[in-house]
């Protein structure tokens, strides 16, 4: 049986210089804003803490 796999790329908005870039919900490394450098995404074993706003989740 197959089904959907629980992680997805997600479409997010920098609170700092609003930014927007596509991030990976599992990141196992922490991912910072390609123009301001702030945290978007921290690692957390599993589900990464995301700490920017999320515009959208992509297919």
């Amino acid at each position: 049986m197959e089904g959907k796999p629980n992680s997805k790329f997600v479409r997010v908005r920098c609170d700092d210089c609003e930014n927007e870039q596509v991030i990976f919900d599992h990141a196992s490394t922490t991912v910072r804003c390609n123009v301001c450098g702030s945290t978007l995404v921290e690692p957390r074993g599993g589900k990464a803490e995301i700490r920017a706003r999320i515009i959208e989740f992509l297919e």
